[in-house]
């Protein structure tokens, strides 16, 4: 019968192909169920003695009850040259080691357990040239157990039938010694590649962060000098918020933050005070930007509205966990019960912004672009009245910057579970740029996440 198609690929005239069983003086297969004892005569060589590092490591045998010898034939023994393949496991199947007598530093005998299968090659063959062999085909081992996802095994029929490529003996000879000259180079590039391999994974959310940094630093899109200064749009927003204290819609802030430039320096008045702010200005901003304090932009940080979730009720209830790659799964939403007086407060609008306070997900942030049905949210609540004066997602995306990140970091309470309150919130210094700026900044933004989203 034509094993044509079936071969792996095209070899020498002066090599053929075999199985593996074609190769080997005992049967290819797994060992037994032993019977562990505290201490005995016998080891038992289980599947983490085929050490993940590399190498036999018999340190990590346990002893077999010997009453059970009776059931293991001489031939069953592990002898000098065996070669083992861990035969079960998630992240261990297909392992392939080399046992040396050498390895057993007691000089007891061993048998090996029924998660290791065992190849005891002719050797008339080239153990080296085996190992190499069976090495390549080891993620095909890996792919190829059967079973349940997290009880897969590897059949010895499996391993029998593998087909070897087998030269003319000096030529295996060769091979091998070529094999072992050139391990520690393989072993390096296998190395780099894994490194390679991390810096492709890190390299968009790396280079997302990166852009966010230039974003907020003025860095990103060239100035325009026909831009109205950012500190003439912050004098408007001062205006609007004294026009609504003026008509009681909301209260004054005694110690409301005012940052401004005066002979090269920085300097914040809260109140009748003013200090000198240099020491803790995170980097130098264009001349049309301005330094502002996310409580002075804000109508309120407030905290959210938190109720036992319920299948049915008046309003709907936005937890963090219903927010996932960016947009909120409205059908797995919850209700809640709340007082009609309380819903105008907590009433989620377009623009608001949700911060995740506590856990895990403590800074986690989220832009309110819409939203299908009444509802409110359990957790911080950064609304900004003032958004026809400025870009939302300017303000979301510098929640996304290593800027905001590291004021989270030096804001969050040290306990069990981190913790981040609306003081710190308020008090974090966000660069502004004229609102022309802001909407170019978006815009490159948008572009440039879209482009590397598809890396």
């Amino acid at each position: 019968m034509s094993i044509a198609d079936e071969v792996p690929f095209d070899i020498p005239e002066s090599w053929e192909w075999c199985r593996l069983s074609d190769l080997t003086v005992k049967e290819i297969k797994r060992g037994k169920s032993p019977t562990y004892i505290a201490s005995s005569g016998t080891l038992v060589f289980a599947q983490k003695c085929n050490a993940k590092a590399g190498g036999i490591d018999m340190s990590l045998a346990k002893f077999l009850d010997e009453k059970t010898l009776g059931k293991y034939p001489a031939e069953e023994f592990m002898q000098d040259y065996d070669i083992v393949v861990n035969s079960t496991g998630t992240g261990t199947m297909g392992r392939i080691g080399l046992f040396r007598d050498s390895d057993n530093p007691t000089g007891l005998p061993i048998v090996p357990d029924s998660h290791v299968t065992v190849v005891r090659l002719n050797h008339s063959v080239s153990i080296d040239y085996l190992l190499c062999c069976l090495q390549y085909y080891q993620p095909y081992l890996e792919e190829h157990g059967e079973g349940s996802t997290n009880q897969k095994e590897l059949k010895p029929d499996t391993i029998k039938n593998l087909y070897i490529p087998l030269p003319p003996i000096s030529e295996q000879k060769r091979i091998a010694d070529m094999v072992t000259i050139l391990e520690p180079y393989i072993s390096a590039y296998g190395k780099k590649d894994s490194q390679l391999a991390e810096l492709n994974k890190e390299f968009p959310e790396q280079l997302k962060k990166s852009i966010l940094q230039l974003a907020v630093q003025g860095k990103l899109v060239p100035q325009d000098p026909a831009d109205e200064p950012a500190s003439i749009l912050l004098e408007r927003i001062r205006a609007e918020k004294e026009r609504l204290i003026k008509e009681g819609k909301i209260k004054r802030d005694k110690n409301e933050s005012v940052i401004f430039r005066r002979d090269n320096s920085h300097y914040e008045k809260r109140g009748k005070a003013e200090v000198c702010i240099d020491e803790v200005i995170p980097f130098e901003i264009p001349e049309t930007w301005a330094w502002v304090r996310w409580g002075a932009l804000s109508e309120s940080i407030q905290y959210g509205y938190n109720a036992p979730a319920q299948d049915h009720g008046r309003i709907k209830m936005v937890r963090i966990s219903d927010i996932q790659d960016g947009k909120v799964l409205w059908n797995s939403v919850p209700y809640c019960n709340i007082p009609e007086a309380d819903i105008e407060s907590y009433l989620l609008r377009k623009n608001d912004i949700l911060f995740a306070r506590t856990g895990g997900t403590v800074g986690k942030s989220y832009l309110v672009q819409d939203v299908p049905e009444d509802s409110i949210y359990a957790g911080y609540l950064i609304r900004t009245r003032y958004s026809e004066l400025l870009c939302s997602q300017y303000l979301k995306y510098f929640m996304d910057s290593p800027l905001y990140w590291s004021q989270l970091k030096e804001g969050t309470t040290a306990t069990a579970q981190p913790n981040c309150n609306g003081k710190t919130l308020g008090n974090m210094l966000i660069p502004i740029p004229p609102v022309a700026e802001q909407l170019r900044i978006v815009e490159l933004l948008q572009t440039a996440f879209s482009e590397a989203s598809a890396l």
